[in-house]
């Protein structure tokens, strides 16, 4: 990293450090593990950085309740495509989207329908994102918990009450401390937050006050983004609210520091196309807190599959090769292909079988 790719000291610990929780979350897969996302593409509003095929509920909401019916059509289909192959659900995490944009009532039949349908017995960790704190109430947080889940997300993306209406989203900064205090209510002992450097309207002291007022919560997880510009984003061309690249690193460089010396290690980190400064995202975690489906995720150290409209499931196959197998985008979409959906995971399915004999 250092001799050809000119990587700075800093960077090139980060990697380092990342990659040791890598080599831990690997040691615990076997031969038939997988990983299962659940896709819910709804949200209360759409935040203005946001380039994931969500639709906000203003727009799509009478699509919730037919959209519900047709994942709990795939995930029953999914279970019994389990069942026949042999693979074990090792990690499982509901995303969007915003999952808790559902009613309690909604949540309860989604998750007990998985619990009902899907062998989870083998399943080391349950992640459901809570991310908008204005989706949450203690009924659903009670829900989540009662149906077996053990991590939640609740993700303030800043604690500046400004920034947050320039990002598009409705909810205000005092309410984060209230979700957190509710999710702690209900039994999480493992809480992530995500803070986002380089939102419109930011500057390093507000990034600064953001994530010293997140720390002081003590989740277990916090994930530092750096904004990405993508094309299917509102803030995609509207730069002039944006922070320049210098106080991005600022940002960021502030992160690392401040995190290592609370005690968070840095436990996975990708880059993605457009970001600020060409920094990175970087989650990271007190001891013994990772959570494992980020990390298979992200490094493909086994195969997803993945439901819903949006989700993207990826086989791996031999030689380090991937089989991707995408569910339509958008939740009309969705409901529209049905029973050519449910053959596109029976094709999915064979495959894995495949790949099993082969090993």
């Amino acid at each position: 990293m250092e001799d050809v790719y000119f990587v700075t000291p800093a960077r090139r610990q980060l990697c380092v450090d990342a990659s040791l929780a890598t080599v831990q979350a690997s040691s615990l897969l076997r031969k038939g593990d997988i990983s299962l996302y659940i896709g819910i593409p709804f949200c209360p509003t759409r935040c203005a950085y946001c380039s994931f095929v969500s639709a906000s509920i203003g727009a799509a909401g009478k699509l919730l309740e037919p959209y519900l019916q047709a994942l709990l059509r795939e995930v029953e289909a999914v279970g019994r495509l389990l069942e026949s192959s042999g693979c074990k659900v090792r990690t499982l995490y509901i995303g969007g989207g915003t999952p808790t944009t559902l009613s309690a009532g909604q949540l309860q039949r989604l998750m007990e329908a998985v619990n009902h349908h899907v062998d989870l017995s083998q399943c080391l960790e349950y992640t459901v994102e809570a991310g908008r704190p204005d989706t949450l109430n203690q009924e659903k947080l009670d829900v989540i918990f009662a149906q077996g889940a053990r991590r939640v997300s609740i993700n303030p993306q800043t604690m500046d009450d400004r920034v947050l209406a320039l990002c598009g989203r409705r909810h205000r900064a005092a309410q984060i401390p209230e979700a957190f205090a509710m999710a702690r209510r209900a039994g999480f002992r493992e809480i992530n937050m995500d803070l986002i450097a380089g939102l419109p309207g930011d500057t390093p002291e507000g990034f600064r006050a953001s994530l010293e007022a997140v720390a002081a919560l003590e989740p277990e997880n916090i994930t530092v983004h750096t904004l990405a510009l993508k094309k299917g984003a509102d803030l995609y061309g509207h730069t002039e609210n944006l922070p320049p690249d210098e106080a991005v690193g600022e940002m960021v460089e502030f992160s690392n520091r401040y995190l290592r010396s609370l005690g968070y290690a840095p436990y996975y980190l990708y880059r993605q196309k457009y970001m600020s400064g060409s920094f990175e995202n970087v989650g990271w975690c007190k001891p013994g807190t990772e959570c494992l489906y980020n990390i298979y995720m992200m490094e493909e150290l086994h195969s997803i599959v993945a439901l819903g409209g949006g989700a993207m499931s990826k086989v791996n196959l031999p030689g380090g090769r991937l089989e991707r197998f995408p569910n339509p985008k958008y939740p009309q979409q969705y409901l529209e292909r049905g029973d050519a959906l449910l053959e596109d995971k029976a094709r999915l399915f064979r495959m894995l079988s495949d790949v099993l004999q082969e090993e």
